[in-house]
């Protein structure tokens, strides 16, 4: 038994586990699968080329649903429309007032040629005028609360100086948009659908608009993406008004849908299977051979996940569902130099 437990189990142990091994070292370098000429795998049965969809008819609905939230419209400058003293002010801050009201009047010298003439003896003469004074008031520019008044009587100003701001009281509902958003949005409407979490009903907000936030003017770039090394462009922001009578807080959120048309019975391919999404682009048609052919077709409405075809393509006619990809795509981490690069 000594010899058995110091000499022959050992052994065993060990023909055991070199068996194993051996039999993991085959199974990882055989793989599962039959290996061709090449030693390549392949899985018999499986199709890996992208499958070919008939061209069909269909409703586009081109609404852009973005995140945004309840804003207080900025304040309005008030400006000194003459250079000179202020010489009365007609109201005081916090009060409320309509535009054109009288906020606070500038005086101002202006100089007058002095009188020219003759003496008694027919020398010419000049006569010196004391200045003309004049008075410019200065009014509001919009209605609302003046938050500010930032100048005193017997104050020196110039024309343009900042010398208060009103205060609107109005809301507006904004909401950042992706570069995908915007060229969906390249026609907007005028008006959107607002839904306030926990709010009110929906409602409409008018005086749509697409810009830069108030307040940042004309920005050709927000900074440079590390990763990529491209600049990010500025953000765009949409902007409507809530109209009177929604009672509605700053900084609440809210869900913006905004409907940049509709059309039915229309000529429809998934967006996987074009490259472009706006105006023009390309999709692939099975060819008589079997091998893929480009052909440009121009482009139309799109909700994101089908897009309407309004040229180079016929109902029922073959595209295949998804865009071919090159060979060399998956070296290239972010994309550039893909299909959509």
């Amino acid at each position: 038994m000594t010899v058995v437990r110091t000499w022959v189990l050992p052994v065993l142990r060990i023909l055991i586990w070199a068996v194993i091994a051996v039999a993991l070292v085959v199974l990882a370098f055989r793989g599962s699968g039959d290996t061709g000429p090449a030693g390549a795998t392949s899985a018999p049965g499986v199709d890996l080329g992208s499958p070919s969809i008939p061209v069909a008819r269909g409703t586009v609905t081109n609404t852009v649903s973005v995140q945004g939230a309840i804003a207080a419209d900025p304040a309005v400058p008030v400006k000194a429309t003459a250079a000179g003293t202020v010489s009365r002010l007609h109201v005081s801050a916090g009060a409320t007032v309509a535009a054109g009201d009288k906020l606070l009047d500038v005086r101002y010298e202006e100089e007058r040629d002095p009188v020219v003439g003759t003496d008694a003896e027919g020398n010419p003469t000049s006569t010196p005028r004391d200045p003309l004074v004049k008075v410019v008031t200065v009014t509001a520019p919009a209605a609302g609360r003046l938050a500010t008044l930032d100048v005193l009587k017997d104050q020196v100003v110039a024309v343009g100086d900042a010398v208060g701001t009103i205060s609107p009281g109005t809301l507006s509902v904004t909401a950042s948009l992706s570069q995908a958003d915007q060229f969906r949005l390249l026609s907007p409407p005028s008006t959107a659908e607002v839904t306030v979490t926990g709010g009110p009903a929906p409602f409409t907000c008018t005086g749509l608009t697409l810009g830069a936030p108030p307040g940042e003017g004309d920005q050709a770039d927000a900074g440079v993406d590390p990763m990529t090394g491209m600049p990010i462009a500025a953000t765009t922001t949409a902007r409507c008004a809530v109209p009177a009578g929604v009672t509605v807080f700053a900084g609440m959120a809210a869900t913006v849908a905004i409907q940049a048309g509709e059309v039915a019975d229309a000529l429809v391919v998934p967006v996987t299977a074009v490259q472009g999404s706006v105006q023009n682009g390309m999709v692939w048609v099975p060819g008589a051979d079997g091998t893929p052919e480009e052909r440009p077709v121009t482009l139309g409405l799109t909700d994101g996940q089908q897009v309407e075809v309004t040229g180079g393509l016929t109902e029922g006619e073959s595209v295949l569902e998804f865009v071919p990809v090159p060979d060399d795509a998956a070296a290239d981490p972010y994309g550039m130099g893909g299909p959509y690069g």
